[in-house]
C-alpha cells in the first residue's frame, strides 16, 4: 500500500514546480547578467534544494534541441 500524502504537500509541490517552469522562461528571455542572477536568487529562494545546474539544465537541452 502507497504512502499517504498530504493534499497541501501536493499542492505546495506543484506551485513550486510552475513558479520554477516561470522563472526559467524568464531567464531564457532576460538580456543582461543582472537580470539573469536576480531570477537566479529568486529560484535559490523557491527551490532552496535545486542547484544553478539543475535549474539551467532543461533550459540547455531546450536551447540545444531547437538549434540542431
Amino acid at each position: 500500500m502507497g504512502a499517504f500524502t498530504k493534499r497541501w504537500v501536493i499542492d505546495k509541490r506543484r506551485g513550486r514546480r510552475q513558479k520554477i517552469s516561470r522563472l526559467r522562461q524568464r531567464y531564457q528571455a532576460a538580456k543582461s547578467d543582472g537580470d539573469r542572477a536576480a531570477i537566479l536568487k529568486k529560484a535559490h529562494k523557491v527551490s532552496p534544494q535545486m542547484s544553478v545546474e539543475q535549474f539551467l539544465s532543461p533550459t540547455k537541452q531546450e536551447s540545444a534541441g531547437s538549434t540542431a
